[in-house]
């Protein structure tokens, strides 16, 4: 049964008109995007196929080109749709972010950071630069490493500081094992970032972790 014999209601983008995008599932909202289906398979299967197969959206957003073109019903278009959209939604987040006080909007914070982060497969390091009121300057991915580690010169972060003029930062780094319980590692570096900033006059507002759908805080745990 294709999707159009589907009762109205029950159609994904006759129900996101309806009851609003929130109402959907990740494959209504993928089926959406998708369009059209399969031979076999509606729009909506073959979007349950893919959340399936990749383990979830995220999973699916961080996908290669060949991984996911290599899917019977995608290619190379609805690969660079995809990324078009992925793009879209970080500048628009930032957009949001760099609005008003970072302080202030800390879910836009959160949101920009999670959605730059959490696809990624190995460890990037995150400045925000901030200005004396808490406006973000600028947002930087400024140290990339492997699968477990990033290697981050406080030199080079003091650097940047500088350069962007900057009063105040907040770090952000990805955990791809899914894990947002920071290291020992982690914990030393943030102290080391902060004694250094300290000596140029910056502060380090916050330093957060991404790991899959979870985002912790140093500032919320009290570890700043």
């Amino acid at each position: 049964m294709s999707i159009t014999d589907w009762p109205a209601d029950e159609r994904p983008r006759e129900k996101l008109l309806q009851r609003g995008a929130p109402a959907l599932s990740d494959a209504e909202l993928l089926a959406i995007f998708l369009r059209t289906g399969v031979t076999g398979k509606s729009a909506v299967d073959l979007a349950r196929d893919l959340v399936e197969r990749f383990g979830s959206l995220t999973g699916l957003f961080a996908a290669g080109e060949k991984e996911f073109c290599d899917i019977h019903g995608m290619g190379q278009a609805k690969f660079v749709q995809l990324q078009a959209v992925l793009e879209m939604s970080r500048r628009a987040l930032q957009e949001e972010m760099q609005s008003g006080d970072a302080l202030n909007s800390p879910r836009a914070v959160r949101d920009y950071l999670q959605l730059l982060l959490r696809s990624r497969r190995q460890e990037v390091f995150v400045a925000i630069f901030l200005d004396a009121q808490h406006r973000v300057v600028a947002a930087e991915e400024l140290f990339q490493g492997t699968l477990t580690q990033t290697s981050v010169y406080p030199r080079e972060v003091v650097k940047r500081a500088l350069h962007h003029n900057a009063a105040a930062l907040i770090f952000a780094h990805n955990h791809p094992s899914g894990v947002a319980e920071p290291s020992d590692s982690d914990r030393l570096l943030t102290h080391e970032l902060k004694k250094s900033l300290q000596l140029v006059d910056v502060r380090v507002l916050d330093h957060f972790i991404v790991a899959g759908a979870g985002c912790l805080s140093f500032a919320e745990k009290g570890m700043l």
